[in-house]
Parts: structure tokens; C-alpha cells; sequence
């Protein structure tokens, strides 16, 4: 049986997918392997993927196919995962030298899969369709020591027709909230400064569990009283379990970061029906209304897909108007791609890619101009600024705002890990830049 020595996994799609590979790495180190810089030379290599954009998926395809084209053998190979699911054993058939494929709720299973690759070696697949809520989650390596993902719930109960998580990692499973508890506490005394609670649907959390008494909401007071607990965020939300008594803990709780990722999708009711959204555009524009009147100084970022299937012009003129009215601070714009296995998939995908791409185009360019002009009204402004280290060239520190914004601003290694204080004075692109407080004030008197 060889001998395992190291890893190597490369992580594709959304956070929950870079905190599910932070503790795949915590358990095969606790096996003894380390991480490995290269994929060439590891032992293990493992591709942590996802399916909700057709490009992720061509690019796991692509990657795999170039592995079994260049006939080197020298590594256990496996892929996680969304594609792990939506796959399945149709992965073995494409990539004959694909050792092992295991689903969104097995990573627990990974070691036992790994001794029977190599015990057996035949190709192994685990990929049930439910979570069991049995992960050692303070195993997780995390390669940052300032900032965290936490897991708070598993799984969608929503089915928009043209997402596969539902069918990729299953139904929503909460996670005990004496177990997220312990683990905050734990990061918390690591020294870490912001915490981002996870899940497809975060709003749902304790919904699936009524005897616990703890929805969202009562879940973020717990976390709040932790002592010394500074930022919390939290991603992502679905606007129909939007509560008001969330809204109220967003402007109460001292730790809770001002910014709701609050996905619209689209700007017309037709097109949201059947997207199966649950809500209405005015309904929508109601919660948005509530959480501003609520949340005076809150940031919102969305999600906005055009070129739906049987959108008019018209339609995308209501997604067009939408995002005009309501502003968000950060929107992440996509055209339709249909995926396998989810219901759009039934209907003719009949708009053309071109006229996706001028609905894009044109969403880009707005969002553009609304992003510069809430810069362009921050000056002179200061703000907190969470230290992540230094930018790409060394030259400025760079970190967020309570409101997910960029910064950038000179100072030295001492304040990386730190909450300053920072006067904007200009920005560039989607990054402010400014010098904190103190500088400015010693600049000032000089």
C-alpha cells in the first residue's frame, strides 16, 4: 500500500465550498499528510467543485481531461464536491483515471474512502443524498488567521428552478447551536476578527428544527455576547425568510456588519414565478423598504440572472429599472446557463447568447455607474477597516469596510489584524483609498 505523504486541493465555487476543503485538509493532515505547493508532486489530489455555472464545470472537465491525456499516474485522484453529485458515476465512465468521487454530505467519509482506493484499489464514490450533521468542524485549516467561514446550515429547501443545489447537497440540515457556539468561541480566542456565518440559506437556520427554540435571529444573539467577538457577516440570504426580527438584530447587535447579500435575481414577477422565487417584485421592493427604514446605514448586494428562459425585453427592462431604483452596493451579474438535472432545463433555452450578453453588458455598465457615484459620496468619510495584510505590490494595506467595500491606505505590518480607522480621500475601480486617522491627524498638525 503506498505511502500517503501528501495533498493537494484545488477549490472551485463559493465559500461553503472553500470551508468544506478547509476541513477536508484538517482531516487528511490529522492522517499526517501535509499540504503540498504543487499539484504535480502530491500524493493526493483532490478537485473540490462546483456546478452552478457552466464554466466551473468545463473548467474541473477540462483540468481532468488534461490529467488523463498526459498518462502520468502519480497521485490518488478525487473529485468533491457539487460535480461530485450532479455527476456521479458518470465521472468514472469520462475519467477512467478518477479514483474516488465523493458528495457534498460525505466529506466525513473521506479517510474511509481513501483506505479503500488504496486497500482495494478500485474506484470508490460516496454521495448520499442527505446531511448527517456529524462534522468535526474545529478540525478545519484555515489558511487565514484574521478572518473565518463558519457552517451554520446545510442544504436548500427552495428549488428555484435553475439551481442544482437542492439536488446537489440536498435538504436544509441545521447545525446545533452549542456546536457553532464552541467553534466561534475557539476562533475568537485564536484572535480571529470577523466571522462569516455560512449556508445556501441562511435565514432558514433552526426552521428544520423547531424543538431547539433558535431561529437566525436568536442564533445571532448568542454569537454577539461572545466576549471579544468583533464582525459577524453572513451569507447567503433568501429574501422570503427575511425577518423583521433580523432586520432588529442587524441595527442592535454590536458585531453585526451592516451588509445583507439579499438576492433579487430579476426585476419582473412573471419571470420570478418562474424562476419559483416565492416573491413578487413588490414584495420584494416591501422587505428592501423594511430593512432600509430598519437599517438606516445598511449596505445590500444581489444576484441577477438575465436571459432567462421566455424573458422579453421588456422583462429585462423591469431587471434593468430594478436595479436602478434600489442600488445595490454589490451585485453579481450572470447570464442564464441552463444546468443539467434542474427543472429549467425542461424549457427551450430561447434566447440568444448575444442578446444575453448586450442584457449583461448593459446591467455591468449601471451597476458601474452606481458603484462610482456611492464612492464618489464616501469621500471624506471614515470608516472601519478590518487589516488583511498588504495588496498584490506591498505598497498599502488593504482590507474591508463593515459594508464589504474595499480599502486600501499606507501603514506597516503591525496593523494587519486590526480595526482602524480610515478617511477616504479618493478611490479607484471598486477600491477606496484613504490613510487612517491617525496619520491623517499627524499630517494634519505637521
Amino acid at each position: 500500500m503506498p505511502d500517503l505523504k501528501t495533498y493537494f486541493i484545488r477549490t472551485y465555487g463559493c465559500q461553503m465550498n472553500e470551508l468544506d476543503t478547509e476541513i477536508m485538509a484538517g482531516q487528511l493532515q490529522k492522517r499526517g499528510l501535509l499540504p503540498s505547493l504543487d499539484e504535480e508532486t502530491a500524493d493526493v489530489l483532490i478537485f473540490n467543485t462546483c456546478s452552478i455555472r457552466d464554466l466551473a464545470e468545463r473548467k474541473v472537465m477540462g483540468k481532468l481531461g488534461q490529467i488523463g491525456r498526459a498518462g502520468k499516474k502519480n497521485a490518488i485522484i478525487g473529485v468533491t464536491g457539487c460535480m461530485a453529485m450532479a455527476k456521479r458515476e458518470s465521472l468514472f465512465r469520462k475519467f477512467p483515471h478518477l479514483d474516488f468521487v465523493v458528495g457534498t454530505n460525505n466529506i466525513t467519509d473521506l479517510g474511509t474512502v481513501l483506505d479503500e482506493v488504496l486497500y482495494t484499489n478500485r474506484q470508490v464514490y460516496k454521495t448520499d443524498d442527505r446531511f448527517e450533521e456529524n462534522l468535526d468542524y474545529l478540525l478545519a485549516k484555515r489558511d487565514s488567521k484574521i478572518k473565518a467561514h463558519v457552517s451554520i446550515i446545510r442544504g436548500c429547501d427552495k428549488f428555484c428552478t435553475y439551481c442544482v443545489v437542492p439536488y446537489t447537497r440536498g435538504s436544509e440540515v441545521s447545525r446545533p447551536a452549542m456546536s457553532i457556539l464552541e467553534e466561534c468561541k475557539m476562533l475568537v480566542d485564536q484572535g480571529y476578527k470577523e466571522i462569516t456565518l455560512l449556508g445556501q440559506n441562511v435565514n432558514s437556520y433552526g426552521k428544520d428544527k423547531p424543538e431547539w427554540n433558535c431561529l437566525f435571529h436568536d442564533l445571532l444573539s448568542k454569537l454577539d455576547a461572545i466576549p471579544g467577538m468583533e464582525r459577524i457577516r453572513f451569507m447567503t440570504s433568501h429574501p422570503i425568510d427575511i425577518t423583521l426580527e433580523l432586520m432588529q438584530a442587524i441595527r442592535d447587535l454590536p458585531s453585526l456588519c451592516e451588509f445583507v447579500h439579499f438576492p433579487i435575481q430579476a426585476g419582473s414577477s412573471r419571470i420570478l414565478k418562474k424562476m419559483h422565487r416565492i416573491y413578487t417584485k413588490e414584495q420584494y421592493f416591501e422587505k428592501v423598504a423594511l430593512l432600509r427604514q430598519t437599517v438606516p446605514n445598511v449596505s445590500l448586494g444581489t444576484d441577477i440572472i438575465v436571459g432567462f428562459p421566455t424573458e422579453t425585453d421588456a422583462e429585462f427592462q423591469e431587471t434593468y429599472d430594478a436595479l436602478k431604483e434600489l442600488r445595490f452596493s454589490v451585485a453579481f451579474l450572470f447570464a442564464y446557463s441552463p444546468r443539467k438535472g434542474t427543472p429549467a432545463m425542461r424549457w427551450k433555452d430561447d434566447i440568444p447568447e448575444e442578446v444575453k450578453q448586450e442584457r449583461l453588458q448593459k446591467l455591468i455598465d449601471l451597476q458601474t455607474e452606481i458603484g462610482n457615484e456611492e464612492r464618489l459620496q464616501m469621500l471624506g468619510q471614515t470608516v472601519e477597516v478590518l487589516v488583511e495584510g498588504f495588496n498584490r505590490d506591498g505598497g498599502q494595506l488593504k482590507g474591508r469596510t463593515r459594508c464589504w467595500k474595499k480599502a486600501l491606505f499606507p501603514g506597516d505590518a503591525s496593523l494587519i489584524g486590526t480595526l482602524q480607522q480610515v478617511k477616504i480621500h479618493s478611490y479607484t475601480h471598486q477600491t477606496l483609498i484613504g490613510e487612517t486617522v491617525e496619520s491623517h491627524n499627524l499630517l494634519t498638525v505637521g
